[in-house]
């Protein structure tokens, strides 16, 4: 039980050590209000979110889509909301990097 704890308190360590400094909380980008012509807004459903460094490894993954603005991750609700720029990204492509991190998205309809 020891070793356990041990264990959950370094992810959680590890976890605030890579998280940005607004936490998982909205970007401004996405509190900033409409999105501009340029831009599109995608909501994808993420699977196999089970502890708190999953929604890190989703939200780099996706960011590190050419054309992708912003990434706010939802743990409770298993989503991601993500701003790109749909002449540079598509949804498919935002969607297969969380996949291939572990993380199977399916953007919804």
């Amino acid at each position: 039980m020891k070793r356990t704890g041990i264990i959950m308190v370094g992810a959680f360590v590890l976890g605030l050590t890579v998280m940005p400094p607004g936490g998982l909380l909205p970007t401004a980008a996405l509190a900033a209000g409409p999105v501009s012509q340029a831009e599109q807004t995608t909501v994808f459903d993420i699977e196999n979110m089970t502890c708190a460094l999953c929604p890190v490894t989703v939200k780099t993954a996706m960011e590190a889509v050419t054309g992708v603005e912003a990434v706010d991750i939802n743990f409770d609700a298993k989503t991601a909301t993500v701003i790109f720029d749909p002449s540079v990204a598509s949804g498919e492509v935002i969607g297969a990097a969380s996949t291939n991190a572990g993380y199977p998205a399916k953007a919804r309809d």
